[in-house]
């Protein structure tokens, strides 16, 4: 993995709480075809790409992600439990989100577990030469708005009050000015929902 120097006032969040129905399974257990857990992919790259500190929020499959994730007990790790993890996305980014702010950090950049092509490249870039406190930045792949996300602290509250079902934060990111930051020259940014999808990512 490639990347960028750690940012201190940088936390990352990994969203890895879903039940993966038609992945068969929770997709923080699925494995690449290579035999990496994509929960240890998605923490590896958020920490290559300059994130000294991950949060990672566990929902379906969290005991068996504990016993098996080799990133989870690592230092700098911070892991949450989602129990209502099944009303949608929302309810993960509140629990992330809510732990990573007990971090302090400038900024936290937000990923999904379930995005094998994104390399810490891409984390370095939508990080860029900041960050500030009232950033706001996404990753776009040919005009598609995608992840990683770059919320500023200033961001995170009316962010999370924004949050509604299975939505997660894209009204508040259009409607605050959220800027886009080209991404495809290094990955598709595509996520993976059944095991033949994971089978071709490359």
């Amino acid at each position: 993995m490639t990347g960028g120097e750690a940012r201190p006032g940088v936390v990352g969040l990994v969203l890895a709480a879903g039940s993966g129905r038609r992945m068969g399974g929770p997709k923080a257990l699925a494995r690449t075809p290579s035999g990496e857990l994509l929960l240890d992919r998605a923490v590896r790259t958020v920490r290559a790409g300059g994130c000294a500190q991950v949060v990672v929020a566990l929902g379906a499959g969290a005991d068996e992600a504990r016993a098996q994730a080799q990133t989870l007990a690592e230092p700098g790790t911070t892991v949450v439990d989602v129990p209502d993890h099944g009303t949608g996305m929302a309810a993960s980014l509140r629990s992330g989100l809510g732990a990573a702010e007990g971090l302090d950090p400038d900024a936290v950049l937000i990923t999904l577990v379930d995005l094998p092509d994104v390399t810490p490249d891409v984390v370095t870039r939508v990080i860029g030469e900041g960050p500030h406190d009232d950033v706001l930045r996404r990753a776009v792949y040919d005009g598609r708005p995608g992840h990683p996300v770059l919320l500023g602290r200033v961001h995170v509250t009316p962010f999370v009050e924004s949050l509604s079902g299975d939505e997660g934060g894209r009204r508040y990111l259009v409607g605050a000015g959220c800027e886009g930051v080209p991404c495809a020259d290094l990955a598709t940014g595509q996520d993976v929902d059944t095991p033949e999808e994971l089978g071709r990512a490359r």
